[in-house]
């Protein structure tokens, strides 16, 4: 077991921050806090109070020298006196440059930016690991997708029964479906397992990035291995709750046999399902870095989202244009090539057929599948683990338990 620190659960969430809002330093020097609950450091680290290099979020920095009582920023707590000798106006320090940064992000409230940054910093800082996880991840997935398409599509002949034929046999169309199916299931179960193990260890990478420490790819595993199988009970349980959200709107309307109804039913299915969707977004996070229960880790995810949907809806949005348009970038190239090389044109992929798919096109073209998916799974699963630890630091602190855990020591007079 690696010195991973834990990221249980809080027993008693504190009140959210407020950045602006301000009050002063006790007038007597505080003992440093007990250990809450919310965290666990790992083995090997010491315990610190504090601070830990900066004010907590809401609270005035100093005493600082010369600093004047009744300054810009300071406001003397309720029947607590001045301290006398400040002569000077308080430094205009804002709680950015409070902010300590062990790892890959500063401890505070993150922006857009700063959640970008901290993804694709991650897989440079740790580049071995995340490499090694998203590319043999996603060479296993081209490999199986590829192998099930030559076999159930490329040499189907209901497939190409059904590209060739308008009117196609009840056989044809039969076999056509059957062929279909089985290329469909094994290239999902491919992607759906992948994705499990892609987005377990690499939440682990983050956890850790965060702290600035280090982590090996055996390390990742051990610290993912045991939260796999809910980790995929936990996506195929989301996948079925956004699925019905939008299919049982539209079988309600079917049933009452009225077509209006059937539409109505079907935009506010998959306005429910968006919304569904972004509230449980964070669970697979939750679920890795708290070790909790499936259950436990969607009420967790649609928690913490609480009054925060449209800012994760926002840059959910966003994370998922960029990372197609970047997959589809790296792709692209190599498509066209593929059908260079395996035909001398392009007019199968212009017309779309599969019965001319060959091991050369497979070949090429999956190099290009392998390149957008190593890319792009680093920075899906970092932007999901940065948004949790985001949405934990305003709510309950968590930049304090994670400053703890990194050994930075308190701010001189905080």
């Amino acid at each position: 077991m690696s010195d991973a620190p834990g990221w249980t659960s809080p027993g008693s969430q504190p009140p959210e921050h407020d950045p602006d809002t301000t009050t002063a330093p006790p007038a007597q020097p505080q003992q440093q806090p007990a250990q809450p609950q919310g965290w666990t450091a790992g083995p090997g680290v010491p315990p610190q109070g504090g601070p830990y290099g900066r004010p907590g979020y809401g609270q005035q920095p100093g005493p600082y020298p010369g600093q004047q009582p009744g300054g810009p920023g300071h406001h003397p707590g309720y029947g607590q006196q001045p301290p006398a000798g400040w002569g000077a106006p308080p430094p205009t320090w804002g709680p950015k440059e409070y902010a300590a940064k062990p790892g890959v992000i500063p401890l505070r409230p993150l922006g857009l930016g700063e959640i970008l940054d901290g993804a694709v910093s991650t897989a440079r800082a740790h580049w071995r690991t995340v490499l090694a996880i998203s590319l043999g991840i996603a060479i296993v997935i081209q490999l199986l997708s590829g192998v099930a398409m030559k076999l159930w599509l490329s040499e189907s002949s209901g497939i190409a029964a059904l590209e060739n034929n308008p009117d196609p046999t009840t056989e044809e169309l039969r076999d056509g479906l059957l062929d279909l199916g089985a290329f469909s299931s094994v290239a999902g179960i491919a992607m759906l397992v992948g994705s499990v193990l892609a987005t377990a260890m690499l939440t682990i990478v983050v956890s850790r990035a965060v702290l600035g420490r280090s982590v090996t790819l055996g390390e990742a595993w051990d610290d993912s291995r045991r939260q796999l199988g809910r980790l995929l009970g936990l996506t195929l349980l989301t996948g079925l709750v956004i699925v019905a959200a939008v299919c049982v709107p539209v079988l309600l309307g079917v049933l009452v046999g009225s077509p209006a109804l059937a539409i109505l039913g079907m935009i506010a299915g998959i306005i429910l399902a968006v919304w569904l969707w972004v509230r449980l977004s964070l669970a697979a996070p939750a679920l890795m870095l708290e070790r909790q229960g499936v259950l436990t880790a969607l009420r967790r995810s649609y928690k913490l989202v609480s009054n925060s949907w449209w800012r994760i809806f926002g840059i959910q949005l966003l994370i998922t244009i960029l990372i197609t348009m970047v997959a589809g970038i790296l792709e692209f190239p190599f498509t066209i090539l593929a059908e260079l090389v395996g035909s001398g044109s392009v007019d199968g992929f212009i017309s779309g057929s599969l019965a001319d798919v060959t091991w050369t096109y497979l070949l090429i073209s999956g190099i290009g599948g392998v390149l957008g998916s190593a890319i792009t799974l680093p920075i899906s699963a970092g932007v999901a683990a940065l948004l949790y630890i985001d949405l934990r630091i305003r709510r309950e602190a968590l930049d304090l338990e994670l400053a703890r855990a990194a050994g930075i020591t308190p701010h001189p007079g905080s």
